[in-house]
């Protein structure tokens, strides 16, 4: 049985904190699911770490749900989200609706992720309406660095804390069942986790929301082109995988691979008929 919204807002309500981690592939979600992370996100990010996109902004829905498929066959237990779009559910309810549906439908998503509060509520509350379980993501949010001017910390004044309050209750009372507190200060998500019912889950908001979500690239260190401050790299496999590629190739070159442990025999007087 996979983990249902339910169990997550229990976790919250239970004290028990939330770990959640983006996937992008089968192998790579097949080993999160196995290490018992309830959530994974497959998220837009996967524009920059996984296509080479300088934003999440280019990534389509078709590339969603291609990762998406990928990610429901290797997991089991965890609850797969799938982050919607850059403007696929900005212009009207269909299209959110629609596009929502897809992630269910087509990508065998559980849930999806919205980018935004106030702005995309009434989205939100019509997507839960048709049964369809959305986790909100407030603060900054990636699909909007052109208007922020960058990837900058949010809610610094108590005009900005303010609004993203407003936009958290928005979400809760949308249906929401979870929100994505990203790049704000430490006392504001701590501030706000207390005063909504449902979890929220950290990325750069500091230790005190009910959760923290990660890249999955950015802790595994395969993603070194940009490695945020919130991010902590607890192996760097871009150094293992370029030792590995480089003894490769040196081996080949040497003629020390592949060797007879590597290779495939047969009774070498079948080849006389050959001659």
């Amino acid at each position: 049985m996979r983990i249902t919204i339910n169990q997550i807002k229990e976790m919250k309500q239970r004290g028990e904190k939330i770990t959640m981690l983006t996937a992008y592939d089968y192998a790579t979600a097949r080993l999160v699911d196995e290490a018992e992370i309830p959530l994974i996100l497959v998220g837009d990010s996967l524009g920059m770490v996984v296509l080479g996109y300088e934003s999440t902004i280019p990534v389509t829905m078709e590339e969603m749900l291609h990762h998406t498929k990928a990610v429901v066959r290797g997991t089991k237990k965890a609850m797969v989200i799938g982050d919607m779009p850059f403007m696929t559910y900005h212009i009207s309810v269909e299209d959110a609706l629609y596009n929502a549906a897809r992630f269910i439908q087509e990508g065998g998503a559980q849930a999806v992720k919205l980018e935004g509060g106030v702005t995309v509520a009434e989205k939100v509350k019509r997507i839960v309406e048709c049964g369809i379980p959305v986790m909100g993501h407030i603060g900054l949010t990636p699909q909007s660095i052109h208007q922020f001017g960058g990837f900058k910390l949010q809610g610094k004044t108590p005009e900005a804390a303010a609004r993203v309050l407003e936009d958290a209750r928005a979400l809760e009372e949308a249906g929401a069942f979870a929100i994505v507190l990203e790049t704000v200060p430490a006392p504001l998500a701590k501030l706000i986790t207390a005063k909504i019912s449902i979890p929220t889950i950290g990325i750069g908001a500091g230790p005190d929301c009910d959760g923290q979500v990660q890249v999955i690239n950015d802790i595994l260190g395969s993603f070194v082109d940009f490695v945020p401050r919130h991010a902590k790299q607890y192996t760097r496999l871009t150094d293992i995988i370029s030792k590995a590629v480089t003894q490769y190739r040196d081996e080949v070159k040497a003629g020390k691979f592949p060797t007879e442990k590597q290779s495939h025999s047969m009774d070498e007087k079948l080849l006389a008929e050959l001659t």
